[in-house]
């Protein structure tokens, strides 16, 4: 650095920094002195992008690091799935959708066995818990903590309220108040594990009183995670929609219509017309897709709206609906 110092610009790595003591005040000393651009990256919710952006005074970009998606995964597989797909290449695909969905987007839980998948999962889930939430927050009463994250992601893509959460602990002996029941909300989402998504709803009151839904980080880590509960195969799939749409967009609302059908997501698209997507493993029993096409189809009428899409595991086509155009694709 000292040999090109203010010559040209120096690019400076630093991963997991958020493990050095004092390290906002060396990097900023370094971006107001030195020619260089400085890229930080870290693992905990210490790097929270609004704690970075006041640390760094205004002078720094935060992106935030998902799980591989399907498309990461692909690259990850060596596989080309760009442009149109040979019947050889299709099966790839779909091959490669199936291992995605056993082991998840974690790069080092990828081409794992099952059982070392699952206890990795499990080691990431306490370490998450335990470092971003009870050390990071001086939890006095962890077990609550972990508890009600068993409780969550047994009920991913489910509705929930503040109250059945409190009341739940409650029935479980722990007396956390629903003020603590809100900051662990927060926190799960702060670390970037547990995702809570609340009714699409002109009124902000009306939105944060009606159940919201709850989604994890990744589909996978929800199954190695399980009680011993059947798991849903269709809120996997919901949750895996979710991940997607989080990874590009961060307001994601559930809505629901006059009637009482309900759309999975509703995301606002700035400048452009809202995306209203439902997830759904299958289309093929009559009375499913009659109740799938008629949700999407009422809430594009009630929005104005002219498209729709519902996400399933293998079926693709088109529908023609009085509000407009249902595009049903494969996961």
């Amino acid at each position: 650095m000292r040999e090109k110092k203010n010559a040209e610009t120096v690019y400076c790595f630093f991963d997991e920094i958020q493990a050095a003591l004092s390290w906002e005040p060396f990097v900023d000393r370094m971006m107001r002195k030195e020619k260089c651009e400085v890229y930080l990256t870290g693992s905990s919710a210490r790097m929270l992008s609004k704690e970075i952006a006041t640390q760094m005074r205004g002078r720094a970009l935060s992106w935030e690091m998902f799980p591989f998606s399907f498309r990461e995964f692909h690259g990850y597989k060596e596989i080309e799935s760009e442009g149109a797909l040979s019947t050889k290449k299709r099966l790839l695909v779909q091959k490669a959708f199936e291992e995605y969905w056993e082991t998840s987007g974690f790069p080092e839980v990828a081409g794992l066995g099952r059982n070392l998948r699952i206890k990795t999962h499990q080691e990431y889930f306490y370490t998450i818990l335990f470092r971003d939430l009870v050390e990071r927050h001086d939890v006095s009463h962890p077990k609550a903590v972990t508890d009600l994250a068993h409780w969550l992601v047994d009920n991913t893509a489910s509705p929930y309220s503040v109250n059945s959460l409190t009341a739940y602990l409650k029935s479980l002996g722990h007396k956390a108040p629903k003020s603590a029941v809100s900051d662990y909300l927060e926190w799960f989402e702060d670390a970037n594990f547990l995702f809570t998504v609340r009714l699409f709803d002109p009124s902000l009151a009306r939105s944060n009183t009606n159940p919201k839904k709850v989604y994890c980080v990744d589909h996978a880590l929800v199954t190695s995670m399980s009680s011993g509960i059947l798991i849903n195969s269709g809120h996997l799939l919901e949750n895996l929609v979710f991940t997607a749409l989080r990874r590009l967009h961060p307001e994601i609302y559930y809505d629901k219509t006059k009637t009482g059908w309900e759309v999975d997501f509703i995301v606002p698209m700035r400048g452009r017309s809202k995306m209203l997507v439902q997830a759904c493993e299958s289309l093929a029993e009559p009375q499913t897709w009659k109740r799938e096409t008629a949700a999407l189809s009422e809430a594009m009428a009630e929005l104005g709206l002219s498209t729709g899409t519902i996400v399933t595991r293998n079926e693709d086509e088109r529908l023609d609906v009085e509000a407009g155009t249902i595009m049903v694709v494969p996961g």
